[in-house]
């Protein structure tokens, strides 16, 4: 059993966080670059709830939200 775990630990350490580990060295070099996909993935969030708020207020205007109180099935 401890080989079975020496395993896991390898895989976790070894091959798994290299990515990461990638990007600390490379933060040492440049913040901006390492800290891309946090930016990136800031932006799509960002996107996303733009173009949500924009759909919810569509519908807002055109009247094709149902406002009653017994609308859903849990109120």
């Amino acid at each position: 059993m401890k080989n079975f775990f020496e395993a896991i630990a390898y895989l976790f350490e070894e091959v798994l966080f290299t990515p990461f580990e990638m990007l600390r060295n490379l933060e040492l070099q440049n913040w901006w670059v390492a800290n891309g996909a946090s930016w990136l993935f800031l932006l799509i969030g960002f996107a996303a709830a733009t173009y949500w708020t924009l759909q919810l207020k569509g519908f807002n205007d055109r009247g094709e939200e149902n406002k009653d109180p017994s609308a859903h099935s849990f109120l």
